[in-house]
């Protein structure tokens, strides 16, 4: 009798999931059923005084790309190309007047060019998530989780594109 209740509460468990899952909008796709399947990222361009920002976009949206079965070709008919426009790193909190805890923003524009010329812009694409580090009294720690910040929120913005892209 007990193990059929584990039995029932197992399939419930599932079958409530499922539904979680069905009703949150998550939905999956297959390779053959996205729009296009090779992509060019064309120029970035970095219009912050931070140092190397459009080859750090650069790699994150060449890994989401790979990521979601889209390959990276220079003469694909589809080309991407985007304009760095801030990037912010703003103090969340302080301890004894020095900051310790800090939020990293990024801005960028983007436009999308397919096979035709046809233009389309993605405007004000910023990480949709709080992207925070820790300081410390450790100037390269600092720095350490300063660029693992920055990674998370340019991996955000580029997936942000990327589901504008697939899932219009």
């Amino acid at each position: 009798m007990f193990r059929m209740n584990i039995k029932k509460s197992f399939s419930l468990f599932y079958m409530l999931l499922f539904i979680l899952l069905c009703s949150c909008g998550y939905s999956m796709h297959r390779y053959s059923s996205l729009p296009f399947t090779e992509i060019k990222i064309g120029l970035i361009e970095n219009r912050t005084l931070e140092p190397k920002l459009q080859d750090k976009l650069h790699k994150a949206l060449t890994e989401e790309f790979l990521n979601h079965g889209i390959s990276i070709n220079p003469a694909a008919d589809l080309k991407i190309t985007g304009i760095i426009h801030s990037f912010d790193m703003i103090t969340l909190s302080e301890k004894k007047g020095v900051a310790v805890e800090y939020q990293v923003i990024i801005r960028a524009d983007f436009r999308i060019i397919d096979e035709k010329g046809d233009i389309k812009d993605i405007k004000n694409i910023s990480s949709p998530f709080i992207v925070s580090f820790t300081g410390s009294e450790d100037f390269g720690r600092l720095l350490a989780n300063r660029d693992a910040a920055m990674e998370r929120a340019l991996s955000d913005v580029a997936m942000q594109i990327i589901g504008s892209l697939i899932y219009k």
